[in-house]
C-alpha cells in the first residue's frame, strides 16, 4: 500500500472517530438534558402563597388544615399520641419533591394499597397517619379538622391534572442495600444528634423525635429502613441535603430502626 493510500486511510479513520466521539457526546448531552427536563416540573412547581387562600368558609377549613399539619399535637391534641406532626414527614408544609408532598395526592385516589390489600380514599390514608405516625387515634371524616386537611391538600393541589402523579410524588429512588448500625450510630452523631439529640428526642414541634414515646410508632412508613433511607438521602441533615451517599442514608436509618419505638396496635387507636 502507497504512503498516500496509508495517509489518505488514516484521515478518514481520523474522520470517522471524530464524528462518532461527537455523536457520542450530543446523545449523552440529550440524554442529560433529557434527564434534566423529567426533573424540570418537579424543580419548577411554586407552591401557592397561603396569602391567596380565601377569605371564605371554605378558606377558613384550608387554614385550618395547614396548621393542623404544621403543628398537629397542638391543633389536633384529641387524635395525637405522640409529639408528631404531619409536616415532620411532609417537608415544608407537604411542597417538597422527594419530601413526600402532597401535591397532586388527593386526585391520586381512592387506590389499592397492598398493605390493606383493599381499595382505600384519601380520608383514610389520613386517618393512617394519624394511628401509625402520630401514635393516636381516627379522625371521624366529618370532623373540621379532616375536612381542613382534605381542604388544604387539594388547595395545595389546585392546578394539579387529576389522577397524574406530581413529578416529585413520594421518595427519592435508592439502590437496596443493607444498613449497618454501628456505621450508623457513628454517622448520626456527627450528622444527626446535633438537632435530634443524643437520645433522639429532638425538639418538638420544631425538630422531631426518631425514637421514643414522642416518636412515630413502629406501624408507621418511616419504621421501614428503606423509607427512612430515601427520606434521609435527599431531606437530611436539613443544613446539607442530598450530601449523605445512599450507603450512608440505609446505615443511619438502620440505627434509628434499632432503637425503641412505641407498638402499633390497631384495637388501641380506633
Amino acid at each position: 500500500m502507497s504512503r498516500a493510500i496509508v495517509a489518505r486511510y488514516g484521515l478518514v479513520v481520523a474522520v470517522v472517530s471524530a464524528f462518532a466521539i461527537l455523536l457520542s457526546g450530543r446523545a449523552s448531552s440529550f440524554a442529560s438534558q433529557n434527564a434534566r427536563d423529567a426533573a424540570e416540573p418537579a424543580k419548577t412547581w411554586t407552591a401557592p402563597d397561603p396569602a391567596t387562600i380565601p377569605e371564605s368558609p371554605l378558606g377558613d377549613s384550608i387554614r385550618l388544615g395547614l396548621r393542623v399539619f404544621n403543628d398537629t399535637p397542638k391543633n389536633a391534641a384529641a387524635y395525637v399520641g405522640n409529639k408528631m406532626s404531619c409536616g415532620h414527614c411532609h417537608i415544608e408544609s407537604g411542597t417538597v419533591a422527594g419530601g413526600i408532598p402532597l401535591i397532586g395526592v388527593p386526585g391520586m385516589f381512592p387506590v389499592y394499597r397492598d398493605r390493606e390489600k383493599e381499595v382505600v380514599t384519601f380520608e383514610e390514608r389520613i386517618e393512617q397517619c394519624f394511628q401509625r405516625s402520630e401514635h393516636g387515634h381516627r379522625v371521624p371524616n366529618d370532623n373540621p379538622i379532616m375536612v381542613g386537611l382534605v381542604a388544604y391538600a387539594q388547595w395545595l393541589s389546585k392546578d394539579q391534572v387529576t389522577g397524574r402523579p406530581f413529578p416529585g410524588r413520594g421518595l427519592v429512588k435508592l439502590p437496596e442495600l443493607n444498613g449497618d448500625r454501628d456505621r450508623g450510630s457513628q454517622i448520626y452523631e456527627l450528622q444527626c444528634a446535633l438537632c435530634h439529640g443524643a437520645d433522639g428526642a429532638g425538639k418538638p414541634n420544631a425538630i422531631p423525635a426518631l425514637w421514643g414515646p414522642n416518636a412515630y410508632d413502629d406501624g408507621a412508613g418511616m419504621n421501614d429502613v428503606a423509607k427512612m433511607a430515601a427520606f434521609v438521602q435527599h431531606n437530611m441533615p436539613q443544613i446539607d441535603p442530598d450530601s449523605l451517599t445512599p450507603q450512608e442514608a440505609y446505615d443511619v436509618a438502620a440505627f434509628i430502626n434499632s432503637k425503641p419505638h412505641e407498638k402499633f396496635l390497631i384495637n388501641e387507636h380506633q
